[in-house]
């Protein structure tokens, strides 16, 4: 049942009986409830004492049988290139997960069949390093037991390794090896996670009975509890640059909750080769790439720098400093080696620098950063000590806000912030910005793997995992998208297909899920008729489906009430598509706080 208050335009979703417990994630499909013990079972072990394949080859001796059974494995060299050698922790959407300590042709790998495997920890997630042979996904139910002796259970599956989806992988290789030489042909590896029962310690892990799935690695992601998510930018894609060599990146951005401590985190997804981070710093600025004070040296498990391997994330160690919320800071950091594409954010909205060679990072003044960049490269998220958790919003180029002043902050998600800070009525989450430019819901427009000028993104059900729930201590999850498929000819039936995954992929995660209607469009020339039917079926959906927690009705508050399907003028950046900062402002003034 729905109900609306009218003069806010509140849409609630009562709590609905018989919602579908099992849902698609990524080839993943999750069952969470916790369920008693049925009886004793075998002494579990570590994963490395179950390993009964060899994946990756020793190029030298190939292994007959090799990865699938047919002589075909990973390449040792790609794999070292890539920067995954034996033995390296790698975090990969916030799950810390080691590489197998095993030489090249020793088996490093379990081929799926019903084995317990000892695991200990407490998160929100369990994440797998993983990949299937055989052509087609693979996978299959498995079993958690906690510590307490309850239980849950979740379905597992995995892309095949030559044939997958790039979008999702963790990383891909450039060749496959086979005892008659290395073939030109993309070999992938994937983490997929499954929800946990909160707070409960995990004990073991029963994989699948599915031999085509192979994990060489099995962790449990640590819940982000202490911490609140201020900042975020996700990765769009991968474009050239420069090359830089030997320089100093200082970025700005706008904290929306504040806290005594800091954190940094700098991803280098859709890469194939490493990163190297030669120092990092933060800073509250003091205004253009100035700062206010010496800038505060970051640590990487106690290094002034790191290396971020094809895929991986690097997450600095907690600092105390005190972020002021709403305040802007600089994170500066160099990059010693020569880089000629980097993933990166492309639409900031906000100017950032570039300094001269060297390493500038403590630099107070901003007169070594000669250059302006557009766009955040490598850095994805600042998270401040404390706090009652983050807001997730997952959109497109209105969420990312284009049309908005740049450097002024008037994005539609800064200005939500601006209102919690102001208000005592709910708590002050952290609000992050998860829009990407172009991006689409159900259709990837960065193919998600190399170097490319497209910098739209992989599709919202494919940056699910990374964007949202590896976010750090995420609440409520608000989707802002589609549009974009509409124009681009997506019909409606398929559009809202995807937002129903998306809502009960979240809601399996505990997330709170509101849904927002799409803005007019009206005067663009690609907004037909016929796009205007769809908007206006996807928008109805919306409203009366019931999927949702709550409904924020940025058509409503965006259109010109004389001409329904066009925006208000005087919200209207001129593009007849984005919102301008007033625009901005009226949406972010139409949510109803108690909705998150």
């Amino acid at each position: 049942m729905i109900d609306r208050m009218y003069g806010r335009s509140r849409y609630v979703r009562r709590p609905v009986r018989g919602l579908p417990v099992v849902a698609l994630v990524l080839g993943s499909l999750f069952l969470p409830p916790a369920q008693p013990v049925e009886a004793a079972r075998a002494r579990p072990l570590p994963l490395e004492q179950h390993y009964d394949n060899t994946g990756v080859a020793d190029e030298a001796r190939p292994d007959p049988a090799g990865l699938d059974g047919s002589g075909a494995s990973l390449s040792a060299r790609d794999l070292a290139a890539a920067g995954w050698t034996p033995g390296r922790v790698l975090t990969v959407q916030g799950a810390r997960l080691t590489w197998p300590r095993r030489p090249p042709g020793a088996p490093d790998n379990v081929r799926a069949a019903g084995q317990d495997v000892l695991l200990a920890g407490r998160g929100d997630a369990l994440a797998f390093l993983a990949t299937s042979t055989g052509g087609d996904p693979a996978g299959g139910p498995g079993t958690v037991t906690y510590a307490d002796g309850s239980r849950s259970s979740y379905l597992l599956s995995a892309p095949d390794w030559r044939r997958g989806g790039l979008a999702t992988k963790a990383v891909a290789l450039p060749h496959v090896s086979t005892p008659a030489g290395r073939l030109a042909e993309r070999a992938r590896l994937y983490v997929v996670t499954v929800p946990l029962v909160p707070g409960r310690p995990v004990a073991s892990v029963r994989l699948p009975d599915a031999p085509d799935l192979h994990v060489f690695s099995l962790a449990v992601r640590a819940a982000r509890t202490g911490w609140t998510g201020s900042w975020a930018a996700p990765t769009s894609g991968q474009p050239p640059v420069g090359p830089w060599t030997d320089r100093t990146l200082r970025l700005v951005v706008h904290a929306s909750a504040g806290g005594p401590r800091v954190q940094v985190r700098f991803d280098n997804a859709f890469a194939s080769t490493p990163v190297r981070l030669g120092g990092a710093t933060v800073a509250l600025r003091a205004g253009g790439a100035a700062a206010r004070g010496t800038p505060v040296p970051l640590t990487f498990a106690g290094a002034a720098g790191a290396e971020l391997p094809a895929g991986g994330q690097a997450v600095s160690d907690p600092l105390a400093f005190t972020v002021p919320a709403g305040a802007d800071l600089l994170v500066s950091f160099h990059l010693p080696g020569t880089v000629t594409a980097v993933p990166s954010h492309w639409l900031a909205v906000r100017r950032s620098y570039l300094s001269g060679p060297g390493d500038h990072t403590a630099d107070a003044d901003g007169t070594a950063y000669g250059a302006t960049l557009t766009g955040w490269p490598l850095l994805t998220g600042v998270d401040v000590g404390g706090g009652p958790g983050s807001v997730v919003l997952l959109g497109d180029s209105i969420t990312d806000g284009q049309g908005s002043t740049t450097d002024a902050d008037r994005r539609w998600p800064d200005v939500l912030a601006a209102r919690l800070r102001r208000q005592h009525e709910v708590p002050r989450y952290g609000v992050l910005n998860q829009g990407i430019a172009g991006n689409r819901v159900v259709t990837d427009r960065y193919p998600g793997d190399g170097v490319s000028t497209v910098t739209t993104g992989v599709s919202a059900l494919h940056r699910l995992d990374r964007d949202v729930f590896a976010q750090t201590s995420v609440r409520t999850l608000i989707v802002f998208e589609g549009i974009n498929d509409l124009l681009a000819g997506t019909t409606a039936e398929r559009l809202t297909a995807g937002l129903r995954e998306i809502a009960e992929r979240a809601r399996l995660r505990g997330l709170r899920v509101l849904g927002t209607t799409l803005a007019p469009c009206g005067g663009l020339a690609r907004c037909t008729p016929a796009v205007e039917a769809g908007r206006t079926a996807v928008n109805d959906w919306i409203r009366r489906s019931g999927l949702f927690d709550g409904v924020i009705d940025a058509d409503l508050a965006l259109r010109d009430p004389a001409a329904p399907g066009r925006l208000l003028p005087a919200y209207d950046s001129g593009d007849h598509l984005h919102p301008g900062d007033a625009g901005y402002a009226a949406l972010a003034d139409s949510v109803d706080l108690r909705l998150l």
